[in-house]
């Protein structure tokens, strides 16, 4: 019995050596952001200690007071209320909620991922003439593609910035929705296909750090690693000047063969990118002769805005719900035989417009 008691204890002690090799990069970050984030973790964890602690020693206290042996214990079956218990039990959760709840407003303003630096690091503000290191990050399947546009040059799965130089990070994806993360920078972003997020960020340290997808996406997903170097400002020259070497050019050509799915890609560097690029990325226009998102946005929006504008209702619903059913947008529900897009022919209308939506099935 005494084996199979200790048996749990041997296990623990067997397994803590392979946690030997983890980084715990989180609770030791190299960015500014990073260490404002840990620093909010660590505050809200304390803050709810103060609740958690008191409540498991006095659970421990009141189990071996009140134990069935303890003949000196107070017995009394008509209490029923305390102001003093009610008071400690209700009013310092309350007030640890409005504490914790205060400063999470403050930081999650002031770590707004869409909002420009004010600082290096907690002793130094940013200077006013620093301009930032802009990077366009595209998740692809499965890597990662950077786009530096003011130095022309693209890479595949690695990622450079200077120490203490701002980094405002531009983020989409190609297909499946991706999380843009680097722990010893800041916090994780979504990239989405037809959209664009922001992070801003900088590093403090010099060191390679990990970076990846922290969002399943598939057969590939565990590829989707990257390093990201932390370099002096002539180190960060020289990777440039390495990748501007590289005899490879990141044409729109070439990016639709880099999008397709592929696994453990090596890295790569482009020594130049076709301009708006990136852009054409985000609006999924950069095939040649395909309309790009914001276009179609604009025309649609513009053509209903003008029949709203003429004060004609019924053509305006119909307007809105042809949008929806034609063929050359995002949404294409299929006829019945799955042969093309929906019409509006045979839909009952109300004073001449539309009011329903068939749903077809196969």
């Amino acid at each position: 019995m005494q084996r199979v008691k200790a048996l749990p204890l041997l296990l623990v002690l067997a397994m803590s050596p392979l946690l030997a090799g983890c980084q715990w990069v989180i609770m030791a970050p190299a960015g500014d952001i990073a260490v404002q984030q840990r620093d909010l973790i660590l505050v809200a964890t304390g803050l709810m200690l103060l609740i958690i602690v008191p409540v498991m020693v006095l659970t421990v206290l009141f189990a071996w007071k009140y134990r069935q042996s303890n003949r000196k214990a107070d017995y009394d079956p008509d209490f029923h209320h305390s102001t003093k218990l009610e008071i400690a039990i209700w009013g310092a959760p309350v007030a640890i909620i409005l504490v914790l709840g205060t400063i999470t407003w403050i930081a999650t303003h002031r770590l707004d991922p869409y909002a420009p630096l004010a600082r290096i690091d907690a002793a130094r503000p940013l200077a006013a003439d620093v301009e930032p290191l802009r990077v366009e990050v595209v998740s692809l399947d499965w890597k990662w593609l950077f786009i530096y546009p003011q130095y022309g040059i693209a890479t595949i799965n690695e990622l450079a910035a200077p120490v203490d130089r701002p980094i405002a990070f531009r983020i989409t994806s190609s297909n499946l929705m991706n999380s843009f993360f680097v722990p010893a920078l800041a916090g994780q972003i979504y990239a989405m296909a037809g959209m664009q997020t922001q992070l801003h960020a900088v590093v403090n340290e010099a060191g390679v750090f990990d970076g990846f997808s922290a969002n399943y996406t598939g057969h590939g997903f565990s590829y989707m690693r990257f390093k990201f170097h932390g370099l002096s400002q002539d180190g960060f020259e020289a990777w440039v000047a390495k990748a501007r070497a590289s005899d490879d050019a990141l044409t729109r050509a070439v990016y639709l063969d880099v999008e397709r799915p592929s696994e453990a890609d090596p890295v790569r560097y482009f020594s130049s990118v076709d301009a708006g690029l990136f852009l054409r990325i985000v609006n999924m226009c950069v095939p040649e002769g395909k309309a790009c998102l914001r276009d179609i946005m604009r025309s649609d929006e513009n053509r209903i805005s003008g029949l709203g504008r003429m004060g004609n209702p019924a053509a305006l619903a119909s307007a809105r719900l042809e949008k929806a059913l034609a063929g050359d947008t995002l949404c294409t529900p299929q006829s019945p035989q799955g042969t093309g897009p929906a019409t509006l022919a045979g839909l009952p209308a109300v004073g001449g417009a539309p009011y329903g939506v068939r749903i077809f099935s196969e």
